[in-house]
């Protein structure tokens, strides 16, 4: 018999600077930062976390090769695209690619892609299914 897995619930990110990656999803994302009482920092957000660890020490135990900017992630938004987009010109975020239709795994969505203080590559996608009619066509 398989392990029947339900959810994630956290991902560690291995990151440069702690306090600029949660300024960044915090100001931008609007995930909560949180502080263990063993002075671990986490970003939370609906039911999953990120763990955040620090490049130069990673907590134990890790993954083999802990490193800033490995991390490719897609991130499901309630927004339009069209408020993700304007938001990120407002913190002065470039987007790398988007918006462009995708494929998740609940079906189609429209997403960004951008990266974040570790270079890590953030997707930030709305389902199709919650799109207006302008974003379920497919754009650039």
């Amino acid at each position: 018999m398989a392990v029947a897995i339900d959810r994630l619930d956290h991902l560690v990110l291995t990151v440069r600077d702690i306090d600029a990656t949660v300024a960044f999803y915090s100001t931008i994302l609007g995930m909560q930062p949180v502080t263990s009482g063993k002075g671990m920092r986490a970003l939370h957000f609906g039911q999953q976390k990120f763990n955040l660890h620090p490049a130069k020490a990673p907590y134990s135990p890790h993954a083999d090769k802990p490193l800033p900017g490995t991390a490719d992630i897609c991130l499901v938004t309630h927004n339009s695209i069209d408020q993700v987009v304007a938001a990120l010109a407002a913190h002065g975020v470039a987007v790398e690619v988007g918006p462009v239709p995708r494929i998740g795994a609940l079906g189609r969505m429209i997403s960004v892609y951008f990266r974040d203080p570790a270079n890590n590559l953030v997707e930030v996608s709305r389902y199709a299914d919650a799109a207006s009619p302008d974003e379920r066509s497919p754009r650039g």
